[in-house]
């Protein structure tokens, strides 16, 4: 099931030792060392405050509608880069671990970024909106 954010995939028992556990969130253009820094931070703190785990989820999640998401209690990231940076400002986990310095410069970059995009002027604007001038 690719649509689930954490997958598990060809789990056999007997052969628990050659399972993987896959996290489908990471922008492939990420940083990978702050991105394992956060995850292994948020897995860690998880284990260690014994976080539930939410039962899993064998359908498709994209071919749900948001009554079926919501009634059984599935999450979705944010929609925008500005909602991330808004949970992502928010949260100290992410803060001790990439320490304030590194954590202020990803807000401060990411922050410019998103303003780049939304003043950016796109081909579907121009083909749809100017001829409406």
């Amino acid at each position: 099931n690719r649509s689930s954010l954490v997958r598990v995939p060809m789990y056999q028992l007997g052969r628990e030792s050659a399972t993987r556990v896959e996290l489908r969130s990471p922008d492939p253009a990420c940083n990978p060392y702050l991105a394992f820094a956060a995850m292994l931070a948020a897995g860690y703190e998880g284990i260690k405050k014994g976080y539930p785990l939410p039962e899993p989820i064998e359908e498709n999640i994209f071919e749900m509608d948001s009554k079926t998401l919501k009634r059984r209690k599935i999450d979705t990231l944010p929609g925008s880069l500005m909602e991330a940076l808004n949970l992502f400002r928010k949260s100290n986990l992410m803060r001790e671990t990439l320490g304030d310095h590194i954590f202020d410069t990803l807000v401060s970059n990411k922050t410019v970024e998103w303003d780049n995009f939304r003043v950016a002027v796109t081909d579907f604007e121009i083909d749809n909106y100017l001829k409406a001038l």
